[in-house]
This record gives C-alpha cells, sequence and structure tokens, in this order.
C-alpha cells in the first residue's frame, strides 16, 4: 500500500515528505530597491554609523537593500547573525547579533526569532542549527567555505584515532558537523587551552589548524598532535611583515589572531580571539593600531571605536565576502539555502559542542 513501509514486525506510516523552509512559509515579492527620499531618511541613522567608512558615493546602492532586509526581518521573524569578518554593511546596519563564530550561535539561541540568517560561513550556520535545531537556518550562499573546516572529514577523524588509540581529540569549532560528530570536544580560539588542560591527560590530538595547536602548545604541558590544515587568511601573515611595520613606527601596538603562525604572534603585542581583540581595543584604545587578522574586521572596529588609528594589512577572506546585502535580501524573500543536519549525526555533534559550553 502506497504511504507504509514495511518490516518484518508489519506495517508502519512513514514519516511525510521534509517541507524546506519556502514550502513551509511561503516567498514574499521580492521589495522596490530604488534610492528614494523614503529610503534616505530612514536609513540615515545607519549610515552614520558607517559614514567615516563606507563612501557617500556608495550608500545610494547599499541603502534600498538595508532598509528592505530591516523591513522583512520583521515580518519573517528573523535574526540575521554577523561574524566579525562581515563587511560593514552587513555588520553595522542589517546585523541583530555580531560576534565570534560561538558568540553567534550562543547568541541566536537566546532569541525567539523562527529563521537564522547567517552572515558568516557554512560551518558557522551548521553549529547555529546544532544548537537551534528547531529554527530554520539559512546562509545567503551555501558556496562560503572555510579552508579549515574542509581540511579533514569525519573518516579523517576516525583514522587518527586508530592510529591513536585512547587519545582524547579536540576539534577547533571551525569544523564541519561530520567532524565535530567524531570528536571528544571542541573549543574556540579563545578557550582552546582551557578545554586541552581539562581533559586531565598528557597527550591530545587537535585539530584543524596546526597554527592553533602550535600556539596552544606553547601554552600547556599538554603534548598536542596537530593536523596540517590552516586558516589561508592567516597563514599569509609573516613576522617580517610585522616588523616592517614596527619598524616605521615602533609605538605601533600588534594584535594577532592565533591562527597566525607562531612568528607572527610571537612579535605581536597581544593575540587572542576576534571578540578578544576587539575587547583589547575598545579597553585600552591605542594611539594606532594593527589587527593581524581579516581586514574588515578593522573596519567595523574602526566604526565602533573613536581616537584610534587603524592600520590595515588587508589578506581577506575570499569565503565571508560571498555573502553579501542582496544575497541576504535573497535569503529573507525565497527562504532558500537552508541549512540541515541529518539528525543521528546533529545529536552526536551537539555533544561535542555542549561539553565546551558546560565547561567553566
Amino acid at each position: 500500500m502506497q504511504g507504509l513501509q514495511h518490516t518484518t514486525s508489519g506495517a508502519r506510516l512513514a514519516p511525510p515528505p521534509r517541507l524546506t523552509a519556502a514550502q513551509r512559509l511561503g516567498v514574499l515579492p521580492m521589495p522596490n530597491l530604488a534610492w528614494t527620499p523614503e529610503v534616505e531618511r530612514e536609513t540615515a541613522h545607519l549610515y552614520e554609523k558607517v559614514k567615516g567608512i563606507i563612501p557617500p558615493v556608495e550608500w545610494p546602492f547599499h541603502a534600498p537593500y538595508v532598509k528592505a532586509i530591516n523591513d522583512l526581518k520583521r515580518e519573517r521573524n528573523a535574526v540575521i547573525l554577523a561574524h566579525n569578518y562581515q563587511t560593514p554593511e552587513i555588520y553595522n546596519c542589517v546585523a541583530d547579533v555580531v560576534g565570534d563564530s560561538l558568540q553567534l550561535a550562543r547568541l541566536a539561541g537566546k532569541s525567539d526569532a523562527d529563521i537564522i540568517i547567517q552572515g558568516g560561513v557554512h560551518f558557522m550556520a551548521e553549529t547555529s542549527k546544532l544548537l537551534n535545531p528547531h529554527k530554520t537556518v539559512l546562509i545567503p550562499d551555501s558556496r562560503a567555505g572555510c579552508s579549515l573546516a574542509e581540511s579533514i572529514t569525519g573518516a579523517d577523524v576516525r583514522v587518527l584515532r586508530q592510529r591513536y588509540p585512547g587519545v582524547p581529540v579536540v576539534a577547533y569549532v571551525n569544523t564541519s558537523a561530520d567532524v565535530k560528530a567524531e570528536v571528544d570536544i571542541c573549543c574556540t580560539s579563545s578557550n582552546a587551552v582551557k578545554v586541552v588542560e581539562s581533559l586531565g591527560v598528557d597527550t591530545v590530538i587537535f585539530l584543524p589548524d596546526r597554527f592553533l595547536a602550535a600556539n596552544v602548545a606553547r601554552q600547556t604541558k599538554v603534548k598536542i598532535i596537530a593536523w596540517h590544515g590552516a586558516c589561508e587568511v592567516h597563514e599569509r601573515f609573516t613576522a617580517e611583515e610585522l616588523q616592517r611595520y614596527r619598524a616605521d613606527d615602533p609605538s605601533i601596538e600588534i594584535i594577532a589572531h592565533p591562527e597566525c603562525p607562531p612568528e607572527v604572534v610571537e612579535v605581536s603585542d597581544f593575540a587572542g580571539s576576534t571578540a578578544a581583540m576587539i575587547d583589547y581595543v575598545k579597553t585600552r584604545k591605542p594611539r594606532r593600531v594593527l589587527l593581524v587578522t581579516e581586514c574588515s574586521m578593522a573596519d567595523n572596529v574602526a566604526s565602533e571605536t573613536q581616537g584610534v588609528e587603524f592600520v590595515r594589512p588587508c589578506n581577506l577572506c575570499p569565503h565571508m565576502k560571498r555573502i553579501t546585502l542582496p544575497k541576504i535580501l535573497d535569503s529573507l524573500v525565497y527562504l532558500r539555502e537552508e541549512v540541515t543536519i541529518d539528525p543521528a549525526l546533529a545529536e552526536r555533534a551537539r555533544r561535542s559542542v555542549q561539553r565546551m559550553i558546560d565547561l567553566k
């Protein structure tokens, strides 16, 4: 009989086909995207936040999208999460929550929104879905990947476990759900040392970033077995490059992300996660600062910090830059690019993330 699945114990109703977000919630008409006096008036307060970064000639292109997105968010009961590497018009003008990857997923869970739009890369959208399984999670461009996340698979983790039996595995959050499902616990760049030492062992496998692993190893007595992945943005920085900046201006303060090579961290004044880097600038307010990370972050911190001159060595993340205002609007109108994870895999992956969150 159609609609039944036959088993050795009889017959049971087959589960209904899973509906997409567009099928459940419907498609909306595309808003008018003309630059009008009304758009100018309703977005003026937002342009004030970015006028030092976005030239006036560019704002008439961005503003209609900004207004349309903010209007549709209310209609859809949606929330937009923007990573610190998103462009200023996204980070400052349409995002509801900004931060690093874990901050975004945590804070999204506290929202009563029905839809999460992920302004970031794919592993971040997966993490948001893991921690918010009953919400609809959309990513404006599913091709927004990550060199770290793509450097390792769940199958690779299983091979590592065979090679090093009994050695616990720590995964940076910059990994796919498939990898998270195979490891013991996740970490961020800010709590990596704490996570490694919490396991109470003398050796751990740390993946996938070899530079973060090396920087963690300098701060702990635990032996680190590292995977060989790297962030294509941070691995390009060199100590020689930073020393040239310092030679030009000895007063400059250099702040590096721990995904950079250890020799880059060594010649920096401070190293920390994107959230820690932002806090450093806002708290200390150095006269002149160089952020050794993806260059859109300097734009975003500059829009929130007065009296600090930012030197911008511009290493762009091509994956982050796939997310644009037009694509965010398409997500809200058409509800495409929904992130789904097999429930059995999601349960295992969620466990490794939750262990990190629960770590005091």
